[in-house]
């Protein structure tokens, strides 16, 4: 049995006690959040064992020398302390994405945990979807034909949040997506955007000089030249999660408000007659899916990379290193006005 403690139990840290506490070779054996009321909600919630500490302090952890993982889901201004700290008690780590908001911190954090020998894996949940690995599977076969470009939108109204604005908040799942099924990085990035509700008057916000953008569109341009670009708004009540990616032969689009065909192919290309270009072969195909909860399988891939002490490749410490490298960049873009920001030549 792997004994674990859930650091933090917010919006996303609920769901990651239920998880561990439904798993059969994990222990929950702490509970950490700053909020006393928190505490007695997931308890009265959960009917947790008398045996499970409930603490507002962290320090409390080395309490318990058995202890073997940490599961962190509190806001990101806090990852990279918590993280280290963890790392240096001899704990695997699951971190809610982003692992930090510094891609220079988050290398030393990948660092100290080879160093170490443990599990660093971050919560990139969109990974584990079924759509996203089949939509992979897909993408990468060629089915798609020569690929020309793909955008995806991602808007609701509200969670508004207040350490992070909507570009770190909402694009890490989309560009998650996109370097998966494309199996590569972006070389280029742009960003502009607009902030409406919470402007930087007070000058607190060290990474968000003009304040916490609520709308921003994203482009982002790899090696070949392929180009993603991202809607992204968190006051907008039409509520979309759609990507796509599109090519020569038909186009791909993952689309979670259609809950019983989120994954679907439609098949169309054009044939050309004299100065005419025509459409051909068109048809909709919507692909079958595993079942199955991307959450219990983030849970269940940590606990088994921890018994089989095997780094994670999908989601790993280095992974979630690339996608605060690529979302530091947009933000340099976003407060330069929209220029480009190269990442690697």
């Amino acid at each position: 049995m792997i004994k674990i403690a859930v650091i933090g139990v917010g919006r996303w840290g609920v769901h990651l006690l239920r998880n561990f506490l439904a798993h059969s070779q994990v222990s929950v054996v702490a509970v950490v959040d700053p909020h006393p009321e928190k505490l007695a909600a997931v308890k009265q919630q959960f009917n947790l064992d008398e045996s499970i500490l409930l603490t507002t302090q962290w320090e409390s952890l080395q309490q318990l020398p058995e202890l073997t993982a940490v599961a962190i889901a509190t806001p990101a201004t806090t990852h990279y302390a918590l993280v280290k700290d963890a790392l240096k008690q001899g704990y695997h780590v699951l971190a809610e994405k982003p692992l930090t908001l510094d891609s220079e911190e988050c290398q030393e954090l990948c660092q100290l945990a080879e160093q170490q020998h443990l599990i660093l894996m971050v919560d990139h949940t969109y990974l584990f979807h079924p759509a996203v690995e089949q939509g992979q599977a897909v993408v990468q076969a060629g089915k798609l034909g020569n690929l020309r470009y793909g955008y995806a939108t991602r808007t609701h109204l509200g969670p508004v949040r207040q350490d992070v604005d909507a570009l770190w908040d909402l694009a890490i799942h989309d560009i998650a997506i996109f370097n998966n099924w494309l199996g590569q990085i972006p070389v280029k990035v742009q960003a502009s955007g607009q902030v409406w509700l919470q402007e930087n008057k007070s000058g607190e916000l060290t990474n968000f000089p003009s304040g916490l953008a609520d709308l921003v569109w994203v482009t982002l341009t790899y090696p070949n030249n392929f180009q993603a670009h991202i809607h992204l708004c968190w006051l907008n009540p039409d509520k979309q999660r759609r990507l796509a990616v599109v090519g020569n032969l038909g186009s791909l689009i993952f689309d979670e408000m259609l809950p019983s065909s989120p994954l679907t192919l439609l098949h169309g290309e054009f044939e050309s007659q004299g100065n005419q270009f025509l459409p051909v072969n068109q048809r909709r195909e919507v692909l079958e899916l595993e079942a199955g909860e991307p959450l219990q399988r983030v849970c269940d891939r940590f606990i088994t990379c921890i018994l089989k002490n095997t780094p994670p490749v999908i989601s790993s410490g280095w992974v979630g290193t690339e996608l605060v490298e690529i979302l530091s960049a947009l933000t340099a873009s976003l407060n330069q006005g929209g220029q480009a920001v190269f990442l690697r030549d």
